[in-house]
């Protein structure tokens, strides 16, 4: 069990050694890809958007948005479940690589810093006349094609949200204990 907890914590990394880390793997021939996001309560939408995202490439980084990036984001309340166990929970996953936790408003400095080659995100992204990504709402993708990334996005599953999720959960009658 320790091992596999080893592994893990393993794959939790601070910027700095993960850029050094993309750098190398990148250098090595290997393909990165990069998302993003709050991951506050794990679903099916959010596991088959990771998997889908590892397809693209040859390792999958997840940049985790901290607890006040979220609070931001989100609204009062959220998120429901701490940075530090959202990133470990993440890092269960067998498709994502690598995982950092970042604090500012959005990913662009992260993305500048490791230049994956493929940047992903999510279909409800694209731009409401095309299916190119909407560079207004998603600032990274003008950094990715900057230094000649890739940006892509991946299909939405629709109906799994975990705004969705939370708005089932306060509709469960109450018990009496």
């Amino acid at each position: 069990m320790s091992n596999l907890l080893h592994e893990t914590e393993q794959k939790i990394l601070d910027r700095e050694e993960l850029a050094r880390v993309v750098e190398y793997r990148q250098q090595s021939g290997e393909h990165g890809v990069f998302t993003n996001g709050c991951f506050d309560l794990l679903h099916l939408g959010h596991v088959r958007y990771l998997q889908q995202a590892r397809t693209q490439g040859d390792f999958l980084i997840l940049g985790l948005n901290n607890d006040a990036g979220v609070r931001v984001l989100k609204g009062v309340g959220r998120p429901l479940v701490p940075e530090k166990e959202r990133a470990e929970i993440l890092a269960a996953l067998s498709c994502v690589d690598y995982i950092t936790i970042f604090a500012e408003p959005t990913a662009g400095s992260l993305v500048r810093l490791l230049q994956p080659a493929i940047y992903v995100k999510g279909g409800d992204y694209a731009n409401v006349t095309s299916d190119q990504p909407d560079t207004g709402r998603l600032p990274e993708a003008k950094v990715v094609q900057e230094y000649g990334g890739s940006v892509r996005l991946i299909p939405y599953l629709p109906h799994h949200s975990t705004t969705e999720l939370i708005a089932a959960i306060k509709k469960l009658p109450e018990r009496s204990s």
